[in-house]
């Protein structure tokens, strides 16, 4: 049973939070200054030049944002602002660097003296990220935060954001268990050893300077290499892989240090709070709905009785502070949460599907030329050889005919072929970087997510406020969502429209 509830946990606490910029950490920061206006103080990293660029970014890119407009409107611009310069300390800093590469050495000790608890959301989320970019900030940058977080001398938390995909591809009910580095090896029986996985990045990034290859050529190599050693290893992409890496790092050198790994699934829109279905960016599923609802889906690889595993960042942003809450000053703890829907109260791609068609055709997107657009079913294809087979009969012949005709009749006006060509390499390159989600066999089992769920609404009945902190997945229903919160949330905030 929770001592304390969240809200009272909060007060007084000076917190850093990492990737400040993202998602989920301007959700969870905005809930903080929510609920407890009397936080100690919030340090949030960005990345910039300088302090004064990081307040800016942080301004235009997190405070003035539609998320905010509820806090806005509850307090008073004015007291917005005061709360913010009173509460937020903008650090213009980088993870993949030791200390964040924090110079200023004043603000660096105040950091030290002060924190109780460091949160670290930063990631890069690129499925085919370069190798070095994501050893840099996925895997040695959580190895980072760690040992900053153990400078900090009233640190009470390590809350690390990882992703549920860290498992792989692995099928049935898949645990909240810390990874054992010694269990992780390759069809060969190697051992996965992170340091030589630096070491031969270094070294291929060095010859190909040597090489004096083009900015564009060592991109295309370093992308090449973070996928080849992903799949050596058993992960489908090097997002999951440098993720997987950077929890075993964390884990292995902790210490006495508590920590607690959250992982949460494909993050969509607000279920309720500050209000429902904000959201930014094209998130995983999202940008099938849109493409679906554009008119311009007609074909996806997918298995419709897959289960799609979504979770509203409101719900992860609430599991957070209570695991926080719950676990600060714990000894020994490492614990791991899935955040996530599948095990619970899950939702299929087929049942998605015909919720997005049945969406479209009664609130069909407009065209530029302000038409509106037809949407039909979109043929759903459950493998990977019959999706190809698929492809080479319906675009691919046709293309070569239209490559012959431009050869033959090169007078004719566009390039047709390239245009098209460019289109389906796009498709391609998307449906095998999704492959392993959109026909994935595995459920998350949530028990330790259940519990920490069930003694956050104990403490609410207790304390006669209603669920403040709620991440009951249970209580999400998937039809009323996607057609009221979520995909008038997509339209609204990233279709702008």
């Amino acid at each position: 049973m929770m001592e304390f509830s969240c809200v009272q946990f909060l007060q007084n606490k000076t917190i850093l939070v990492t990737g400040a910029t993202g998602f989920l950490a301007k959700v969870f920061v905005e809930k903080i200054l929510r609920v407890q206006p009397n936080v100690k103080k919030l340090y949030l990293v960005v990345r910039a030049s300088d302090n004064e660029a990081a307040t800016k970014r942080l301004r235009a890119e997190v405070f003035e944002k539609d998320l905010f407009k509820v806090l806005r409107e509850n307090i008073g611009e004015e007291n917005l602002n005061t709360l913010l310069s009173e509460k937020v300390v903008p650090v213009a800093g980088d993870i993949s660097t030791n200390d964040f590469g924090v110079k200023d050495s004043n603000l660096k000790e105040h950091m030290q003296k002060e924190i109780d608890v460091v949160v670290n959301v930063a990631a890069t989320t690129n499925f085919d990220e370069r190798y070095d970019v994501g050893l840099g900030i996925n895997t040695f940058g959580a190895l980072n935060v760690l040992n900053f977080a153990k400078k900090c001398v009233k640190a009470q938390l390590l809350l690390h954001v990882s992703t549920a995909y860290v498992c792989g591809e692995k099928s049935g009910l898949l645990l909240e268990k810390p990874f054992a580095m010694e269990e992780i090896r390759n069809e060969d029986g190697h051992q996965l050893d992170i340091n030589f996985e630096m070491e031969l990045m270094k070294k291929r990034l060095k010859e190909l300077h040597e090489q004096d290859c083009s900015d564009e050529d060592i991109t295309l190599s370093m992308k090449e290499l973070g996928m080849e050693r992903a799949k050596l290893h058993g992960w489908p992409n090097t997002y999951v892989f440098t993720k997987s890496m950077g929890e075993m790092l964390i884990g292995n050198h902790r210490e006495s240090l508590p920590l607690v790994i959250i992982r949460p699934t494909m993050i969509t829109s607000t279920l309720s709070e500050p209000f429902p279905g904000w959201i930014e960016g094209l998130r995983t599923v999202d940008s099938v709905i849109v493409a679906h609802g554009k008119g311009v889906l007609k074909c996806f690889l997918v298995d419709v009785n897959s289960v799609c595993d979504m979770i509203p960042v409101d719900m992860v942003a609430n599991a957070m502070i209570t695991a926080t809450a719950t676990h600060a000053g714990g000894s020994g703890v490492h614990m791991v949460y899935h955040v996530g829907s599948s095990h619970q109260n899950p939702v299929t791609f087929g049942e998605i599907h015909d919720i997005s068609l049945r969406y479209f055709t009664k609130s069909p997107l407009r065209s530029r030329s302000g038409s509106l657009i037809a949407v039909s079913k979109v043929r759903l294809i459950s493998n990977m050889a019959l999706f190809n087979l698929y492809m080479n009969l319906r675009f691919k012949l046709p293309l070569q005919l239209l490559k012959l005709i431009d050869i033959i009749y090169p007078w004719r006006s566009g390039d047709k072929y390239g245009d098209k060509n460019r289109k389906i390499n796009m498709v391609m390159r998307l449906v095998e970087l999704y492959e392993p989600y959109v026909l994935f066999k595995g459920i998350f089992d949530d028990r330790n997510t259940k519990s920490l769920c069930a003694n956050q609404k104990e403490d609410s009945i207790k304390n006669s406020k209603g669920s403040m902190f709620d991440f009951d997945p249970k209580g999400i229903n998937w039809g009323d969502y996607l057609t009221s919160v979520h995909i008038p949330g997509l339209i609204t905030h990233v279709l702008n429209k």
